[in-house]
């Protein structure tokens, strides 16, 4: 039998809904798996099962590792990648897809700088030095010659650029991890280093999301071109083409997985 190549993805928020079918995308794919995520030890169980069922479905032996970490903790990020490291010793893949901070809503005059500074410390400051921490080591890695086109994968959202009034904090958060990504392309192309955002559009939960209510009649009546919901699959096949190496000469670039909708016709 063929030698596989050890391949190790790091995933953020590894038991959320898209997280989740991200790990079970790139375990599918032969994968080795470190998951963060900051829920009880309990909690991670059955999304630690379906990643190991997927994974079983390979030839290879790729493993998973489920560890909680908080994020906006320097050190909680220091030991999530030693960690990493110490497993397996290597990272492939980043692959950012914590998902942001639940927060009351707020009109833009009104939201408070406790909100603002929880939003930007989970889901910006966390990201941003977790970012730096892994690049740093694919860096090393790669003039070591020991890895080759290790990539960097962000799940973004359409919040990006589209405004509303009553999330200030997360259209603001979102803004900021567009310009990371493009930062960090910019600074870690000369190593060989591919940077990605995925930006996403109305992503359904199941048919109990509360959101449903307000969007299907809009769905329907074009507010995408592709008159359905986006599912947490449509996110994982993308972030598995970047995996793969399929958009091998792009970096900084933002694949959209929203329906159309940044298309923004009349």
């Amino acid at each position: 039998m063929e030698e596989q190549t050890l391949r190790v993805a790091l995933v953020t928020g590894g038991l959320s809904g898209v997280g989740r079918a991200i790990a079970v995308e790139l375990a599918g794919a032969g994968f080795s798996l470190f998951l963060q995520h900051s829920l009880e030890e309990a909690a991670a169980a059955e999304v630690v099962a379906a990643v190991e069922a997927a994974a079983r479905q390979t030839k290879g032996d790729a493993q998973i590792v489920c560890v909680s970490a908080d994020l906006t903790s320097g050190e909680d990020r220091d030991q999530l990648v030693e960690k990493v490291l110490d497993s397996f010793g290597r990272i492939d893949l980043l692959v950012n897809a914590a998902p942001m901070p639940a927060v009351s809503n707020a009109d833009v005059l009104e939201f408070t700088e406790e909100t603002y500074r929880r939003v930007m410390d989970r889901s910006v400051a966390g990201t941003v030095f977790l970012t730096q921490l892994v690049a740093n080591e694919m860096v090393r890695l790669v003039e070591a010659g020991e890895m080759e086109n290790p990539r960097i994968v962000t799940l973004n959202s359409i919040g990006a650029y589209t405004t509303s009034v009553d999330h200030g904090p997360q259209c603001l958060g979102r803004a900021a991890l567009a310009m990371m990504t493009r930062l960090f392309a910019d600074r870690l192309g000369e190593h060989g280093v591919g940077v990605y955002e995925i930006r996403t559009g109305l992503i359904s939960s199941g048919a109990s999301d509360a959101a449903h209510g307000r969007y299907d009649p809009l769905i329907a009546q074009g507010l995408t071109p592709i008159r359905r919901w986006g599912r947490p699959g449509d996110v994982a096949r993308a972030v598995l083409a970047v995996a793969e190496g399929l958009l091998g000469y792009s970096t900084g670039e933002v694949i959209n997985v929203d329906g159309g909708f940044h298309l923004r016709r009349l």
